[in-house]
C-alpha cells in the first residue's frame, strides 16, 4: 500500500463516527510531583487551573464540516473490503454520499473572526458551521488552507469574540505540563492536563513537518483545537492521537505555533493556498 493510500485511508476513517471510535483513546494522564503555580495563583491555595481555563475556553471553538466525498474516495467508501474493516453495512446509503466531521478551531484575530484549525478537518466540505461557547452558531468561510502544513483558516463575522493568547512552542521543553482544549466526541469545551512528551516528533498519519508530542488526551473532536500553556498561551494546534482503545494508551501530536504561524501568515497574505 503506497503512503497516498494509506494517508486517505486514514482520512476517511476520520470522516465515519465507526472509524472514529477506532482511532479513540481511552487513556487518562496520571501526574505526581508538584508545579509552580500559574500566574496570579497564590502559593498556598488549591491547586486549580479554572481561572486560566475560564479566560481560554472561549476562545476555542466547534467546528462542524459537510461535504460531498470526491469520486476517488466514493470508490474506496464502496469497497466491500473497506467496508467490513469499517464494520460497515454491505450496501450503502445515500447519507453515506457525504461526510459530516467535527471538531476545533482557536480564534486567533478577535476583531476580524479569524480562526486556526486543521486542513483535514475542513478539506472538501461545502459547508462549515461554526459554535462558539455561548452557543452562537455561524456560518464560517474558508480563507485558505495549506496541506504541507495540515493548517487551515477560517473566518466568521461575529462581535464579542475572544483571541487565545498566542505563546512561543520554540521555548517548549520535554516534561512541561501542557492542556488540551477542544470539542472531543461533541463534548464541548473539554480540556485535558498532560506534559510535553517529546518535540521534533513524526507523526505516522502525516509525514511532513515535526510535532509536539504529549500525553493529554487528544481524541476524535480535538482537532484543531488549543494545546496551551499552564498560563494559558496558545503553543499547538491538536492534530492526531495514535493509540489503541484496548490498552488505553495514547500519544497525541500537536502541530507547534511557530510552524502553524508561519501558514496561517502565508494563507492570510493569499501567497499559497493548496487545497
Amino acid at each position: 500500500m503506497s503512503r497516498k493510500t494509506a494517508k486517505r485511508i486514514v482520512d476517511l476513517v476520520r470522516r465515519t463516527a465507526i472509524g472514529s471510535a477506532v482511532l479513540a483513546s481511552l487513556g487518562a494522564c496520571a501526574l505526581n510531583g508538584s508545579v509552580e503555580p500559574p500566574n496570579g495563583m497564590s502559593p498556598n491555595a488549591m491547586p486549580t487551573l479554572a481561572p486560566m481555563l475560564e479566560r481560554v475556553l472561549p476562545g476555542v471553538v466547534s467546528i462542524a464540516a459537510s461535504g460531498q466525498f470526491s469520486a476517488e474516495e466514493m470508490a474506496l467508501i464502496r469497497d466491500p473490503e473497506f467496508r467490513a474493516m469499517l464494520g460497515l453495512p454491505k450496501r450503502m446509503r445515500p447519507e453515506e454520499e457525504r461526510f459530516l466531521v467535527q471538531g476545533s478551531g482557536i480564534v486567533i484575530d478577535a476583531p476580524t473572526g479569524t480562526i486556526l484549525t486543521t486542513r483535514h478537518l475542513v478539506d472538501g466540505a461545502d459547508d462549515i458551521t461554526v459554535t462558539l461557547k455561548d452557543a452562537r452558531s455561524l456560518p464560517g468561510r474558508i480563507v485558505g488552507t495549506d496541506a504541507d502544513g495540515d493548517i487551515a483558516v477560517v473566518q466568521v463575522e461575529a462581535r464579542d469574540l475572544v483571541a487565545v493568547p498566542l505563546g512561543n512552542s520554540d521555548d517548549l521543553r520535554v516534561g512541561d505540563f501542557v492542556v488540551a482544549i477542544g470539542n472531543p466526541f461533541g463534548l464541548a469545551q473539554t480540556a485535558t492536563l498532560g506534559i510535553v512528551s517529546g518535540l521534533g516528533s513524526r507523526n505516522p498519519t502525516e509525514p511532513d513537518g515535526s510535532f509536539i508530542q504529549t500525553d493529554a488526551s487528544i481524541n476524535p473532536g480535538n482537532s484543531g483545537g488549543a494545546l496551551v500553556t499552564l498560563r494559558g498561551e496558545l503553543v499547538g494546534v491538536n492534530d492526531s492521537l495514535i493509540g489503541s482503545a484496548v490498552g488505553n494508551s495514547g500519544i497525541g501530536f500537536a502541530i507547534p505555533i511557530a510552524r502553524a504561524n508561519r501558514s496561517v501568515d502565508r494563507l492570510l497574505r493569499r501567497k499559497i493556498d493548496r487545497p
